[in-house]
C-alpha cells in the first residue's frame, strides 16, 4: 500500500542524508532519495542496498529535482535540505576566491534555488514543510575557517529569511545545525572514532564525550517532519552535544 506521506531528501549520500532517509522511511514516508553521485549506477545501486525502500534520483539542478518529484509523487510534504561541502581551512592570505564561491555555491546558492522551485507546488498544494541541515560550527570560529563559517552564516540566515517568506502560507521552515556528528563528509571514522587521538580530541572538546551517531540527528529530522503545527518555523536547534562549552579547570 503506498505511503501517504512522501519525503524529499536531498545530497542524500553524506552528512544527515542517509540517518534521514533510514528515519523517514522508518516512519512510514514514501522516500525519494536525491544526489548527484546516483547518476553513476554504481553508486546509486550501494545507497539502495543501504537504505531499501527508497527512490533515487541524480539531478544535478534544483528545478530539474523538484520537477521530477513531483512526477514521481503528485506531491511532496517535506524536504530535508542536506547541504554539505569539504570545509575547507586555510589562513586568509592563502585562501581562494574560488574556493568560497564554490561553498556559497553548494551550502547556499543551491538551496536558495531548491527554496525558489518548491515554494510555488507548496503553496499550490496547501501544504509542505522544509527541514534543512546547516551548522552550529559559527558558535566557537576556528583559526582559518572563514570559508565555511560565511556559508554557514548565511546558510542559518537562509533559513530565518525563508520562514518569514513562507510563514503566511503555513509552510514551516526548520533547521538541524549539527556539530560533531560522525559523518565521512565532516568527521570521518579514521580520524575521529578509531584514531585514539582524535578520539580524546573529541572526548574534551564536545561536553557529551563523543560524536553524535547518525540515527540521533535521524530522530530530530523525524520530529521536525512531522510537527503538525506550522507555527513552529524559524527554528535552528543546535545539536552538538553540549558545544562549545568553557573547558574544564585542571584537576
Amino acid at each position: 500500500m503506498p505511503a501517504d506521506r512522501i519525503a524529499l531528501v536531498t545530497n542524500a549520500g553524506d552528512f544527515a542524508g542517509p540517518p534521514a532517509v533510514d528515519a523517514l522511511l522508518a516512519d512510514g514516508y514514501r522516500v525519494l532519495a536525491h544526489d548527484p553521485a546516483f547518476a553513476r549506477t554504481a553508486d546509486r545501486d550501494a545507497f539502495l542496498a543501504r537504505h531499501p525502500g527508497a527512490e533515487t534520483a541524480g539531478h544535478a539542478e534544483p528545478d530539474d529535482l523538484v520537477a521530477w518529484a513531483w512526477d514521481q509523487a503528485g506531491a511532496v510534504d517535506v524536504v530535508v535540505s542536506n547541504d554539505h561541502y569539504p570545509a575547507i581551512h586555510v589562513a586568509v592570505e592563502d585562501a581562494a576566491a574560488d574556493d568560497l564561491r564554490a561553498t556559497l555555491e553548494a551550502l547556499v546558492v543551491w538551496p536558495f534555488r531548491l527554496a525558489g522551485a518548491l515554494a510555488p507546488r507548496f503553496k499550490a498544494q496547501g501544504r509542505g514543510a522544509i527541514v534543512m541541515i546547516t551548522s552550529c560550527r559559527t558558535r566557537l570560529p576556528r583559526p582559518g575557517g572563514a570559508i565555511p563559517d560565511a556559508a554557514r552564516d548565511a546558510n542559518n540566515a537562509l533559513v530565518r529569511s525563508l520562514s518569514i517568506d513562507l510563514a503566511p502560507f503555513g509552510i514551516p521552515v526548520n533547521a538541524v545545525a549539527p556539530n560533531y556528528l560522525y559523518s565521512e563528509a565532516y568527521y570521518p571514522r579514521a580520524k575521529y572514532i578509531d584514531d585514539p587521538a582524535g578520539a580524546a580530541f573529541v572526548r574534551q572538546i564536545v561536553p557529551a564525550g563523543r560524536l553524535a551517531e547518525p540515527a540521533e540527528i535521524g530522530e530530530v529530522i523525524r520530529f521536525l517532519a512531522a510537527a503538525r503545527t506550522p507555527f513552529l518555523t524559524g527554528a535552528i536547534i543546535d545539536f552538538a552535544g553540549g558545544w562549545p562549552a568553557a573547558p574544564m579547570p585542571p584537576a
